[in-house]
């Protein structure tokens, strides 16, 4: 839902003093702008919202008018996690009647309520709910009066009309693990402007027993593999790159480089063992053949570092380099070009500390072989100093600049799905081509395996 933004006009509520909004959401950026979750268009009620402010607090408040003006409830903790789901539920209940007013606005994230608030105000008792009035357009991942529209990615959300749930009503935490995980059918009742959208899909379709459908207002809606309970890897925007330039988008799997330096970004998630796939198509090529794709055991770390370039950095340039690089010297030349619109294929042995890659559905480069193990038959040889790989992605050139758009099992390059799935022996992920027989997406399922 990365840069969408939906909207729904409300109908009469059953009790415009009542509700609770549930949603698992992974954020793809932090700070300043893109940090809506929900709000109400602006009017003679007041504007009512929940976002994540430029602080990367959650902020909960409403101004301007109606029976509930002038509230705020904004946490002290901090929510920076751009690899993970968050779980946050919100309960606004006007009815309460106690010595603690904080009562009347309830925020949980991850099943354990919030009790830390830099600023913290409350409705007045049996005030009405600006959001929930009758006839208001309800904007979700996007700011009321337009912008701002939300960088994440949505699941399992929820709105209850007339009825204050906890979080508990919606989640429970996993006997063995401790992993807070979600209720995939919760025992809630939705009253008349409730609804439960994104069980299963992307579709508008509402799966509560109302038929509260929505309007994609903005960008598009793309469905991915990525959910709660099968957390997918994608693009670090924590990185040095990812504040200094690099433009992303579609949930962190798209990513356009600055025009000036040389830098890569890499998976959020590394790791020291296993065989993982993932695919990497050339969007817009660096100029003079200097788009890279590999793999690392470390960040950028300034504009001038490069994938390949240094120590525990691997990198296959094409577009007439056509070769492959690692810890700064060419190890495999007159390799197979590539350029706009190809699919490089790179798979990782992580036990054996091998490297192989193929240019669409073409042979592995070097007649290599990725099931041949501790052998690496055509392998680049790989190692490392901080103990995990990450795939990375990025250009060589100092004035021009590169899009990738990654596959790490989503199943989409940027908004486009693939055309026609290869075999996955796995299970685990969606990819365009054959997955090699032993290897599986870079996932918490594919962590497992």
């Amino acid at each position: 839902m990365a840069s969408t933004y939906l909207t729904r006009t409300t109908g009469t509520p059953t009790d415009s003093k009542k509700y609770t909004f549930a949603a698992w959401i992974k954020r793809c950026d932090i700070g300043a702008g893109n940090s809506k979750i929900f709000s109400r268009t602006w009017g003679s009620g007041g504007e009512e919202k929940l976002e994540f402010n430029n602080d990367d607090l959650i902020w909960r408040n409403t101004s301007g008018g109606g029976g509930s003006t002038n509230w705020e409830r904004v946490t002290n903790r901090k929510f920076r996690d751009c690899s993970a789901w968050y779980h946050i539920v919100v309960t606004f209940d006007s009815t309460q009647n106690t010595s603690d007013d904080g009562d009347r606005i309830k925020i949980w994230v991850n099943g354990v309520q919030e009790t830390s608030f830099s600023s913290s105000s409350y409705p007045s008792l049996n005030a009405d709910s600006a959001f929930m009035d009758t006839g208001v357009t309800q904007n979700y991942g996007r700011y009321a009066s337009g912008g701002q529209e939300t960088s994440s990615i949505w699941s399992h959300v929820h709105l209850t009309d007339g009825y204050a749930y906890a979080a508990s009503d919606f989640g429970s935490f996993d006997n063995v693990t401790g992993e807070w995980k979600p209720i995939t059918s919760p025992s809630v009742t939705y009253g008349n402007n409730g609804f439960f959208w994104f069980k299963d899909n992307a579709d508008t379709t509402d799966n509560s027993p109302n038929s509260n459908t929505f309007t994609v207002a903005g960008g598009t809606l793309t469905k991915t593999e990525d959910n709660p309970s099968h957390n997918f890897t994608v693009l670090n925007v924590l990185q040095y790159w990812g504040v200094n330039g690099a433009t992303m988008s579609n949930g962190n799997t798209t990513i356009a480089t600055a025009s000036a330096g040389h830098r890569y970004m890499t998976s959020t998630f590394g790791v020291s063992k296993g065989k993982y796939y993932a695919e990497f198509k050339c969007a817009v090529a660096a100029a003079s053949g200097n788009s890279v794709v590999g793999v690392t055991d470390h960040e950028c770390k300034d504009g001038t570092d490069e994938l390949g370039q240094d120590n525990y950095s691997y990198a296959y340039l094409g577009g007439g380099n056509d070769y492959v690089r690692a810890n700064g010297s060419n190890v495999l030349t007159g390799m197979p070009t590539w350029g706009v619109n190809d699919i490089i294929c790179v798979a990782l042995d992580a036990d054996n500390n091998k490297l192989y890659f193929r240019v669409n559905s073409d042979s592995w480069i070097n007649s290599a072989d990725p099931t041949s193990g501790a052998t690496g038959t055509g392998a680049v040889s790989i190692t490392n100093a901080q103990g995990f790989y990450f795939f990375g992605v990025g250009d060589w050139h100092g004035s021009s600049s590169a899009t990738w758009q990654c596959n790490f099992g989503n199943g989409f390059f940027g908004t486009t799905a693939i055309s026609s799935e290869g075999t996955n022996a796995s299970g685990i992920g969606k990819f365009e081509f054959d997955v090699p027989t032993g290897y599986t997406a870079l996932s918490t399922k594919g962590l497992n395996e």
